[in-house]
């Protein structure tokens, strides 16, 4: 059965699954908020804003800004807009629309007026099942994608059966995919390693060299890894498989996995990980409001720092790193203060 796409979103993430999608020549619907994005790639072929490098087929494209006709038009909804933006964005579909539906969350962040998953948010509001809720997820930066440089993409999903499916159509010579049951671990771990790598920003800016960053990141894996293990997230131990995947025959994943650990690193270390560019800023001295306006991105680590310190004052897991970011962020205190308390809970 060939599957009708819809995309919800017009940044770069979005940007780069369509060209994904319609460089193997499948058609897809796409809603965009902005009408001069749409009006320029029914012109013009490329998004002006994000990506603008890439070409597209405009055959292959059905544009609209009105969210419900893509909707109805689609029967697997990828949603790739900040989490800051998701409830504005599909709070006014009805649970009518949703039905019989698959949603594919390319969120990663936390609704954060509400400190839940996009997951959590359908199936209060919606009553949407989990078997019909995946997750596609890194490591895969959209600048890359648009360059065509190999990356990895885990589709995470109950239903394995069909999130390997999904997966076939994404599968091309710069695309490798991995499939996953793990859906709420790999979620959690994406909000996660947004903040470690926004951390890892403010280090730079504050001028700490690679010897602590990898210090830094190392006990950040570990800090991500014990969370993840209180919410009973089953891979965390390093080089230990449970089998063999049944569907591509290798080894199971694990926390070192790309999703996980990979994902972790390359959000710390890349020039494109905006995160990182957030926290530097924020290192070098701007003030929060002052770093948003300067990158004109939203970075997902700023809104997750605060849901993930608000979820775990019931969670209670270990997390110094990811608390400090929070105090830095929202609570005013200086980044070089926050930095020496970092240093003193390194191991």
């Amino acid at each position: 059965m060939d599957h009708r796409f819809g995309i919800i979103g017009g940044g770069s993430w979005a940007t780069a699954l369509a060209k994904i999608l319609t460089g193997k020549k499948y058609p897809i619907n796409w809603w965009i908020r902005n009408p001069e994005i749409i009006q320029n790639l029914q012109q013009q072929g490329n998004n002006p804003h994000y990506l603008s490098s890439v070409d597209f087929n405009t055959e292959f494209l059905s544009l609209s800004n009105d969210i419900s006709v893509i909707i109805k038009n689609s029967d697997i909804i990828l949603i790739a807009v900040p989490s800051a933006y998701a409830e504005k964005s599909i709070g006014s579909i009805s649970a009518a629309e949703w039905k019989n539906k698959k949603v594919v969350s390319a969120i990663k962040g936390l609704l954060p007026d509400r400190n839940v998953l996009l997951n959590y948010y359908l199936q209060q509001q919606f009553d949407f099942p989990i078997e019909n809720y995946f997750a596609v997820l890194g490591p895969c930066h959209a600048e890359e994608v648009a360059e065509e440089k190999l990356s990895y993409l885990t589709f995470s999903g109950v239903d394995l059966i069909m999130a390997s499916e999904i997966a076939s159509y994404f599968n091309t010579n710069y695309i490798n995919t991995i499939v996953n049951q793990d859906i709420l671990g790999v979620q959690y771990a994406a909000v996660l390693k947004n903040i470690y790598a926004l951390g890892a920003g403010i280090a730079h800016g504050l001028d700490y060299g690679d010897n602590f960053l990898s210090v830094y990141i190392a006990n950040a894996a570990d800090e991500m890894a014990g969370f993840l293990k209180k919410f009973g997230v089953r891979h965390i131990v390093v080089g230990e498989h449970e089998g063999e995947d049944p569907f591509n025959h290798r080894k199971t994943p694990n926390y070192a996995a790309s999703v996980y650990l990979g994902d972790l690193l390359v959000t710390c270390y890349s020039l494109f990980s905006r995160n990182r560019t957030f926290g530097t800023m924020i290192g070098k001295g701007y003030s929060v409001k002052a770093a948003q306006l300067e990158l004109n991105m939203v970075a997902e680590g700023y809104f997750a720092s605060k849901c993930i310190y608000n979820i775990n004052q019931s969670v209670k897991a270990a997390i110094p790193i990811a608390e400090t970011v929070f105090r830095i962020l929202w609570e005013n205190v200086k980044a070089s203060a926050g930095f020496k308390r970092i240093e003193q809970a390194l191991v």
